[in-house]
């Protein structure tokens, strides 16, 4: 989590001023430290954004963090249940300030509404598919491909192709 919570504090900065070394060193330390595996110390993470959101780059013209910040909160919304409120509420508590006292369905819902506000108003993203020329023609195969040989993306819920594609929709 401390990466997530330096990439919220340091983003907007480096947005603001470019050449903000402290800004812009902060992020690449947290780029480093998420893409090496060791803060999770052992401990199996199961996201299934990366599988798509490789898809989803590969496919057309979008950067990889660009893709994940818009494919996350549609991913959290059709994941979001009784048994994954509690994991998507500990991000919102951790990172996005929402109050420990808050009941774990309404803070996984404030904690997802909270990355959209980070992504698509504080950093000004793009925040469909849509808005960068994506259409729907490529999903089928795209969901495919991001299932892989099993047929299924393991995560907090395993994720078929059909559960893929409609994710990719949401995002339109």
């Amino acid at each position: 989590m401390k990466h997530i919570l330096t990439v919220v504090k340091y983003a907007p900065i480096a947005l603001q001023k470019p050449d903000d070394y402290e800004a812009r060193a902060n992020l690449m330390w947290a780029a480093t430290w998420a893409l090496n595996s060791f803060m999770t110390c052992g401990v199996h993470q199961a996201t299934s954004v990366h599988a798509m959101e490789h898809e989803l780059s590969g496919e057309y013209n979008i950067t990889h963090g660009h893709g994940i910040a818009i494919l996350m909160p549609r991913w959290m919304r059709y994941i979001l249940n009784e048994e994954t409120a509690p994991q998507i509420a500990r991000l919102g508590y951790k990172v996005f300030d929402v109050p420990e006292e808050t009941p774990v369905m309404q803070a996984a819902d404030l904690t997802i509404k909270a990355m959209e506000d980070f992504a698509f108003v504080k950093l000004g993203l793009k925040s469909h598919l849509s808005e960068l020329n994506i259409d729907e023609s490529q999903f089928e195969k795209m969901a495919k491909n991001s299932c892989g040989e099993q047929g299924v993306i393991k995560g907090f819920v395993d994720l078929y192709p059909k559960d893929v594609e409609a994710i990719y929709r949401m995002c339109l």
